[in-house]
């Protein structure tokens, strides 16, 4: 994903949610701070393979056969929890930190890699748990355009964003255990986002020429006026 495709839409999801750019550019800022650039080579197992991304939904423990199959797992935020109770092995851990913090640095601290996101609403949080996680092992990641080390390889939420990093690692394949579009429990802030999340894998299945499983009987309803399709 080059920062100039990305960067239209992140305009659009700025405008719908009404959030403030500078806010992110400066949670990025401070995240550039906190970290190092991270060594993608790192994931270059990504290349070519399976990569199921995991996502928080209650339908995960129902799909766990879904990420023992593939090649590599990367699971967005709480995900890691249910996996790795469960004996499947994350490979990558994709969060804003806004759940699980104690388990991305424990992550970290085992030399898994942790990508963590810089927005708006969550400095308090980069500043409390960045300094506590193995350094090298952290991944830094923004929605705004990159600065220092903190890179943008697309994404929105968790999910989607972990779908765009194996994308640019060149996975051969995605596949989605736990992903819940119409979960009722979720606030209606987490529903919009879900929304924009299943926009976002829709343009990445076009950009792919893929098809999602997870989108299967959704498609047609998926509105992608706003994406460069």
């Amino acid at each position: 994903m080059l920062v100039s495709d990305w960067l239209p839409v992140y305009e659009a999801i700025l405008s719908d949610f009404g959030f403030d750019r500078a806010s992110d550019e400066h949670a990025r800022d401070r995240l550039a701070e906190l970290t190092d650039a991270f060594d993608l080579d790192r994931l270059a197992s990504v290349e070519g393979s399976t990569v199921a991304v995991a996502g928080a939904g209650p339908s995960l423990g129902d799909e766990l056969a879904i990420a023992r199959r593939a090649d590599v797992v990367f699971a967005a935020s709480s995900a890691a929890d249910v996996l790795r109770a469960e004996g499947v092995r994350v490979d990558l851990m994709v969060t804003d930190l806004d759940k699980n913090p104690a388990t991305a640095v424990q992550l970290t601290h085992e030399g898994t890699p942790v990508a963590v996101a810089a927005h708006g609403d969550n400095v308090p949080a980069l500043q409390e748990w960045v300094p506590q996680m193995t350094r090298r092992n952290v991944l830094p990641t923004t929605q705004a355009e990159p600065a220092g080390p903190v890179v943008n390889l697309g994404g929105f939420t968790d999910g989607d964003r972990a779908a765009f990093v194996a994308d640019h690692l060149g996975a051969a394949a995605l596949t989605f255990p736990g992903w819940d579009f119409d979960d009722p429990e979720v606030s209606p802030t987490k529903r919009r986002k879900l929304a924009w999340a299943e926009r976002l894998l829709r343009w990445l299945e076009l950009r792919r020429d893929e098809r999602f499983a997870v989108l299967d009987g959704r498609r047609e309803g998926i509105d992608v006026s706003a994406l460069p399709v």
